[in-house]
């Protein structure tokens, strides 16, 4: 398919898709006898993983770590497998701070709403 599909299908922009390219984030893309890349379904599953990776907050180090220990095949599983659970870590606790933030504002609007004579 070519990088419009690509970019349909795996929520990253065509820009997006070929900066990653560049930066060594995305294995080498086939082209086309007329020079266009084409991308398989393996390389839209990448594409797909780096998004979320991206949407997660994971550090664009982080995930030129994670592409470079991918490209060392099998032998990397344990590693790039830490390198998830490093970030599913950070993750979690981000959480928990977003909670602790809703509930500041939880009980901010509670005041408000109260000085205002709204029944609750």
């Amino acid at each position: 398919m070519r990088i419009s599909e690509a970019s349909t299908r795996s929520g990253l922009s065509v820009d997006t898709i070929r900066f990653y390219e560049k930066s060594g984030l995305v294995p080498p893309i086939e082209r086309g006898p007329d020079g266009l890349r084409r991308f398989s379904p393996e390389n839209v599953d990448w594409l797909i993983l780096l998004y979320w990776l991206r949407k997660t907050g994971m550090p664009m180090k982080e995930m030129r770590r994670f592409a470079a220990l991918y490209r060392q095949g099998e032998a990397s599983i344990a590693e790039r497998k830490a390198v998830l659970l490093n970030h599913e870590e950070r993750l979690h606790k981000r959480r928990a701070e977003l909670d602790r933030c809703a509930g500041v504002l939880a009980h901010k609007i509670a005041t408000y709403k109260k000085i205002e004579g709204e029944v609750s």
